[in-house]
């Protein structure tokens, strides 16, 4: 009884006064995060290669929507796990990957830099 009378005179916890970041600025960082997940077949990152195809954010997690360039990819569960991390680290936000299929990857999907960077504007 005596602990609960104590406990009931205790100040209210201080709040934390660190800003929460904006929804926009964590879509940046989580952008910032997937730039630096490189397909080790193609040695280009997965954002100019058109892989990854939603990111959606809320108060508690980043949601990505991510291809690979075939269906039988063997690095797809390796490109799952590093774009989870480098989001989830870049964030301070749990990262959820979704591996899509639909639409089909095409070279069309991939930046003028990933079209450089692997030799030319016609790949």
């Amino acid at each position: 009884m005596r602990l609960f009378a104590w406990l009931k005179k205790q100040p209210p916890p201080v709040p934390d006064d660190k800003p929460q970041p904006t929804l926009q600025s964590l879509l940046q960082r989580a952008v910032a995060g997937l730039y630096s997940v490189v397909d080790p077949e193609v040695g280009v990152n997965i954002v100019d290669l058109g892989l990854v195809y939603q990111i959606d954010t809320d108060n508690d997690a980043v949601h990505i929507h991510l291809t690979t360039t075939a269906p039988a990819c063997p690095m797809a569960h390796f490109l799952y796990q590093q774009a989870q991390q480098a989001v989830a680290a870049q964030t301070g936000r749990a990262a959820h990957v979704e591996l899509v299929m639909d639409p089909t990857w095409t070279p069309a999907m991939m930046s003028a830099a990933a079209r450089r960077q692997l030799g030319g504007e016609s790949v």
